[in-house]
């Protein structure tokens, strides 16, 4: 991979971040974020983290639906792993996010914090120590890694947790996992963010804004396996929710073992009878059989498929059950970025959907479970009732008006 551009950063060595010099109209426009001088840092450990007050940018505190109300359409898009490696993707979505007020969620491998020389302290549950099926990141990509979660937070994203060494297959696969297993590769996953400036010698970065004890939340397994031994660690931990189930239906979620239950799901993949899970890599692997550069004369009519694909589970959902859209995306530039193009479409065509005046929100996983924990179980029996592109009997104007609110 091509070595990227070291981040820029101001010092940390007084405590205090570095504020930004430049303030948005209060009449910008939509898009056009107004950027707010950050405020003192109180350093947490060994400066790694530093607790900043309440996050940016966050929408307001969620409500209960009222009675004969349309629910919104969620939609959440989330990445895995969160690395960047000189290919200018981060930045990109980033952009693209502010550029269209979304917010999203990046599942962080713990290990692209920690520099190959250090290898070592990472010990792998049923792996050797230093293992890892994902490789590790050379410095200046770890620099510009940081700088993307740092800016993500700030901008009001969400950093949850890809774990570290993402084993799927062999005896020391996740789906083997303990929950004690599961419970020393999350301890392991957050000293790496909580600690990368021991493990870098690094001085010259800031501080990650945020205290990584309170902000990790939920998660997604390495290749969507191991769930029903994480959730027991998880909620030990009092996650909220995790995003890992594989094969997920577009219906409202419920619970697993006191966690959310927010898999990724099956979507309409135009040209086919079957559908398609609702994540760029299981796009690829119905398109080039796994391949990560087939020919290229491929890629146009697989950027449009991939596209209108995830175009199609919105707007079947939008259209019938209102139930929240998921996809995983993942850093990458498989067959020639068709894969990143056909999430930048889907995300503009939502947003255009949106400022037609639909109440339509782009949130993270936490933002959305913020919205689900305020309202009333017999509202959530009732929308879960609807199944796949089901439209409520009568319309949203009665459909609730039965449950209780309260």
């Amino acid at each position: 991979m091509a070595a990227g551009a070291a981040a820029t950063a101001g010092g940390v060595g007084s405590g205090v971040l570095t504020p930004s010099s430049s303030l948005a109209a209060p009449s910008a426009p939509r898009g056009v974020r107004p950027v707010a001088a950050e405020p003192a840092a109180r350093l947490i450990g060994d400066g790694s983290t530093a607790y900043t007050g309440r996050q940016p940018r966050q929408p307001g505190a969620p409500v209960p639906l009222e009675p004969g109300q349309t629910p919104p359409q969620f939609v959440v898009f989330s990445w895995d792993g969160a690395a960047e490696v000189g290919n200018g993707l981060f930045p990109r979505f980033l952009d693209l996010a502010e550029e269209h007020d979304a917010h999203m969620t990046f599942f962080l491998s713990g290990l692209y914090l920690l520099p190959e020389a250090k290898r070592r302290q990472y010990d792998p549950p049923g792996n050797p120590r230093g293992a890892s099926d994902i490789g590790y990141l050379a410095d200046a990509h770890i620099e510009a890694t940081l700088s993307g979660v740092r800016r993500a937070w700030l901008d009001g994203h969400e950093i949850g947790t890809h774990f570290n060494g993402h084993f799927c297959s062999g005896p020391g696969s996740v789906d083997r996992w303990t929950p004690r297993q599961w419970r020393s590769e999350i301890d392991q996953a957050k000293s790496f963010v909580k600690q990368w400036r021991t493990n870098t010698g690094w001085t010259h970065l800031p501080s990650l804004p945020f205290d990584y004890d309170k902000e990790l939340v939920g998660s997604r397994t390495p290749c969507l396996m191991g769930q029903e031994h994480l959730l027991v660690a998880a909620r030990e931990l009092g996650w909220r929710y995790d995003a890992s189930s594989p094969g997920g239906r577009q219906v409202w979620p419920e619970k697993k073992n006191g966690l959310w239950d927010l898999p990724l799901q099956k979507i309409p993949f135009p040209g086919h009878s079957f559908e398609v899970l609702s994540m760029d890599y299981n796009m690829l692997a119905n398109q080039s059989v796994n391949s990560t550069k087939a020919p290229a004369y491929n890629y146009p009519s697989w950027r449009r498929q991939a596209a209108q694909a995830y175009i199609s589970g919105f707007t079947r959902a939008l259209e019938s059950n209102r139930a929240p859209f998921f996809i995983g995306n993942h850093f990458e530039e498989w067959n020639g970025g068709i894969y990143m193009d056909a999430v930048e479409e889907t995300l503009v065509h939502i947003a255009k959907e949106r400022d037609k005046g639909k109440d339509i929100r782009m949130v993270s996983f936490r933002q959305f479970t913020d919205w689900l924990d305020v309202q009333s179980p017999a509202v959530l029996t009732a929308l879960r009732s609807l199944d796949v592109g089901q439209s409520p009997a009568g319309g949203w104007n009665t459909f609730l008006r039965g449950a209780e609110t309260a």
